[in-house]
């Protein structure tokens, strides 16, 4: 009989166990249930944050976008009103060349007149008159006449307002 209570025991601890697993299952199932539902809002919260961050980026490639546009149609006027300015300056070049050959043209023509009318400059003494024509007398008639060449015949000096239209 022992091995019959022996057996009976061994019978009931099994019983327990069964019965005390079952007692346990609903909890169990409680909280891998909660588990999960902890889990789907978890990963929830993780797709609208990835959302979020991704809808920031897409701003800031929008911002970024429009402001490289900006920055591009400001150098696109900038060359141009530099090619503007070049090309002006170009042309003033150019005047600036042909006023400054005139200017010579002018110097080497009044140069020319002088020595052939017998004008003498002086350069040195500043007491005496600086032009003087043994044939012509300087009177009221003679500033009249631009043919007169015994009147001051002055180099041309160029200024600066000279280039100024």
């Amino acid at each position: 009989m022992a091995t019959s209570s022996s057996g009976a025991s061994s019978g009931s601890s099994t019983l327990r166990s069964s019965s005390s697993s079952e007692d346990f299952q609903p909890i169990l199932d409680e909280r891998k249930r909660k588990r999960m539902l902890s889990n789907r809002e978890s990963a929830r919260r993780s797709r609208m944050r990835k959302q979020k961050h991704l809808d920031d980026l897409m701003a800031q490639v929008s911002d970024l976008t429009n402001h490289n546009n900006q920055i591009l149609t400001s150098i696109n006027v900038t060359t141009q009103l530099y090619s503007n300015v070049e090309a002006e300056n170009l042309v003033l070049r150019a005047q600036m060349t042909e006023l400054s050959n005139r200017l010579q043209s002018l110097n080497e023509i009044i140069h020319f007149i002088n020595s052939s009318n017998g004008v003498l400059q002086s350069d040195t003494n500043f007491d005496q008159p600086a032009y003087c024509h043994p044939y012509h007398q300087l009177n009221d008639d003679s500033l009249m006449n631009p043919w007169n060449f015994s009147t001051t015949n002055q180099p041309f000096m160029p200024s600066a307002d000279m280039m100024m239209y």
